[in-house]
């Protein structure tokens, strides 16, 4: 059943952002995007600070392991988007940018291709990530999909107003937007039949994930919303990016409840207690 929720997690993600790209007009899609951009950023930083680092911290390993996992997994994203291989852009012509004309044209043209390439290893190491979670538990899998897919939806659909805005057919975008989102089944199923065997180094992938989470936050995400704005449309984001964070905030809350309610349950003392020895009646 986990390597079905895994696969079953990585497809979803991707036909939920290639549908609604091919459902919505480009310049819709351009209003929904920073919305998106908004929530996901919640939903990035709610998962990793609020339940995939504290779940990783409860573990046996040591904290200032983690901590330095964490500073290792920062400091590989940022080389490997340095290296244009784990791009997570959300720009396109009508989002308000300050790009020159042409510039999805410059995007999708020539350098179409190291496009979608950094994209497909983006997926891929998202699928890895998604298998390493539900490896360590269902829920936080369950949660940490959640951020993935939120994440993948604004940056999917604004690959694909790319490379519509450069000349591409709706469909052939949709098409190599689909096949750049099955890489992460592909890196969910890998994960799953190399990572099973290493059980006792989930907590540091956990905190890889959550060194993702933190870095496509922080390094792209933020910075968009980083803007001189109409005081509605600041307030906009702000309540975006509080429903992404309370939305896991309610979820993480949901499951610790659910955990005490089960197979955690306090035992009362007593129980503990030997059962008093059988006496004999005095003759």
């Amino acid at each position: 059943m986990t390597l079905f929720y895994i696969v079953a997690v990585t497809f979803l993600g991707g036909v939920i952002s290639v549908g609604l790209a091919a459902a919505v007009s480009a310049p819709l899609l351009g209003l929904i995007v920073r919305h998106l951009v908004s929530l996901s950023t919640g939903v990035l930083l709610g998962t990793a600070l609020l339940h995939v680092l504290p779940e990783a911290f409860e573990s046996d390993v040591a904290p200032h392991s983690l901590f330095l996992t964490l500073l290792g997994g920062l400091m590989f994203f940022f080389l490997l988007e340095k290296a244009e291989l784990y791009r997570h852009g959300h720009h396109h012509e009508h989002d308000d940018h300050d790009h020159h004309h042409g510039f999805d044209a410059e995007q999708a043209g020539r350098g179409g291709w190291s496009v979608l390439i950094g994209d497909s290893i983006h997926n891929f190491c998202d699928g890895v990530l998604i298998a390493a979670a539900f490896l360590a538990d269902p829920h936080i899998g369950a949660v940490t999909a959640l951020a993935i897919i939120a994440h993948e939806i604004p940056q999917e659909v604004g690959d694909y107003i790319v490379l519509v805005n450069a000349g591409f057919s709706r469909m052939r975008a949709l098409t190599y937007n689909m096949i750049s989102g099955l890489a992460a089944v592909v890196g969910g199923v890998l994960g799953y039949f190399l990572i099973a065997p290493w059980q006792a180094y989930l907590p540091y992938m956990m905190v890889v994930a959550a060194s993702s989470f933190i870095y496509v936050a922080v390094a792209d995400l933020i910075p968009q919303l980083q803007k001189r704005l109409h005081w509605r449309d600041t307030a906009l984001q702000i309540v975006w990016l509080a429903v992404g964070l309370g939305m896991i905030g309610l979820i993480v809350s949901g499951l610790h409840e659910q955990g005490h309610g089960t197979g955690h349950a306090h035992t009362p003392d007593h129980a503990h207690e030997p059962a008093p020895a059988e006496q004999t009646p005095a003759r």
